[in-house]
């Protein structure tokens, strides 16, 4: 099996590779792609119905923190179904800043952990991605000893990464901050955490996650109480059983964790992206069509499945891995407040206020997971959409239709948003800000066109001369829309 160097990829096609070795080379090369994505939009134009099917890549969210998880293994480990995003390009280039050979093929990639060269992230690809922060317990874990700089990502909110920090001080390691770098590391000649009786006071993924990694290789055990419950948590523990780690409870509340002295190599496939099979639901719910996603596993998607019943969208399960829609009488309003899993995802409200936005109806969106995740309205509005925001809370007053218009999405799910509302809009819709759609949607145009839809990615410059949008400070939103 002939295996390429890790390349960091664009939805158009265009790959940027990634130095294996000289961590001096990351930012120009990261900036390569970003400058790449910004200089491109996407047009579409609404009004078609959907058929047929959309596949579902390998879950974004779950194959990240599993490419950090390899660092515990000193054997080469095989992540299969890993989706081709630029996300998965930077964290393939924070293991290899930290000395690890990572190679791809097709969806597959080969990630050799023996030789652990450095303890220290990258500052210019951490910043930029939130789930590289997750190798310090990997590190920590496996070394004694973590640099890793405080992490980036879609301005949504605040992420703080208190709750990894206690929990890691709680198995024992000291931890301090200096200059934007997290520093940690185990004291005593072996290096070794301790296992130790851990409660999250928030049940974060991250921090869940963190923790559960470092405790594989502790000594003695630990015991995560208000554990975050996630499919991708799951995932990750599955992932860490398959190399040898002893853990239960995974996907309840409270996860044990029994240290051991070593992982050993495995072959692992990551779970379907349910945010993904979401998104192209929603879209078909919007565009009164019927199409198939998958696969997925429905159970996953239980909130989303409800809610769209309620909006009058037949849903139905198909063979436990395929999911299909087709469209009611009409598009009813429903309330929704996002909460973590089992509840209704934050990474799908802004998809779903899309489809709320031509509901008969009025309905009501809370935000309760991110203080920062209600950038897209004033998008929505662009668009003839009707929503006030209040607070955490917007009120979606149904329209008969939308209309096309140049919009910039704030984040990576209020630009798929913005996207399959332009599918239902009337006329054209620009999207600008791609560099957030691409870290998290593969093959996005393909996907969509695939099934009936139109659009087209392009330059900028060839895009209308109309001026860009820009997003409106949140600050101002809610003034604006009074």
């Amino acid at each position: 099996m002939e295996a390429t160097p890790i390349t960091t990829p664009t939805s158009s096609g265009t790959v940027y590779t990634v130095p294996a070795t000289d961590s001096s080379k990351h930012d120009s090369t990261q900036h390569s792609a970003a400058a790449s994505d910004t200089a491109s939009v996407i047009e579409i134009w609404g009004g078609q119905t959907l058929s047929g099917h959309i596949p579902i890549s390998g879950a974004k969210n779950s194959a990240l923190v599993v490419l950090g998880g390899t660092l515990l293994c000193s054997e080469t480990c095989r992540i299969r179904n890993i989706p081709d995003l630029m996300d998965i390009g930077r964290m393939a280039s924070v293991l290899t800043a930290l000395g690890l050979k990572v190679s791809r093929n097709g969806s597959m990639l080969d990630i050799d952990a023996s030789h652990v060269s450095h303890s220290k992230a990258p500052y210019d690809i951490v910043s930029k991605l939130r789930a590289s922060f997750f190798v310090i317990g990997p590190l920590l874990a496996r070394l004694g000893v973590a640099r890793v700089p405080l992490p980036g990502g879609c301005a949504i909110g605040a992420r703080p990464v208190e709750l990894h920090i206690r929990g890691l001080q709680a198995l024992g390691a000291h931890v301090h901050m200096d200059h934007g770098v997290v520093h940690a590391y185990v004291p005593g000649a072996r290096g070794k955490l301790k296992g130790a009786k851990i409660y999250l006071d928030y049940p974060s993924v991250g921090a869940t996650e963190t923790l559960m990694m470092a405790a594989t290789l502790a000594e003695g055990e630990t015991i995560l109480e208000n554990a975050a419950q996630e499919p991708e948590v799951i995932d990750l523990a599955n992932f860490c059983r398959a190399m040898g780690a002893k853990i239960r409870g995974a996907g309840t509340n409270t996860i044990t964790i029994m240290g051991v002295p070593s992982l050993h190599r495995t072959d692992y496939s990551i779970i379907p992206d349910r945010i993904e099979a979401g998104t192209y639901l929603v879209a078909g719910a919007l565009t009164r069509s019927e199409i198939t996603v998958g696969p997925v596993d429905p159970d996953h998607l239980s909130p989303l499945i409800a809610k769209l019943r309620e909006t009058g969208s037949k849903v139905e399960i198909e063979n436990r891995s395929q999911i299909r829609i087709s469209p009611g009488e009409k598009i009813a309003p429903a309330d929704v407040q996002t909460l973590p899993y089992p509840g209704f995802p934050t990474d799908m409200q802004a998809q779903f206020m899309a489809l709320l936005t031509l509901a008969e109806g009025n309905s009501m969106v809370s935000e309760t997971v991110f203080e920062n995740r209600l950038q897209h309205v004033a998008e929505f509005n662009r668009m003839g959409a009707d929503i006030r925001v209040k607070g955490d809370c917007a009120i979606v007053r149904g329209v008969s239709h939308l209309s096309g218009a140049p919009v910039t999405g704030s984040d990576l799910r209020a630009s798929a948003a913005l996207a399959i509302a332009g599918l239902a809009a009337k006329g054209k819709t620009t999207l600008y800000g791609l560099h957030h759609l691409d870290r998290g949607y593969e093959k996005f145009e393909e996907k969509l066109t695939n099934v009936g839809a139109r659009l087209r990615r392009i330059p900028l410059s060839e895009a209308d001369e109309a001026a860009q949008p820009t997003i409106t400070e949140e600050p101002a939103i809610a003034a604006a829309l009074k």
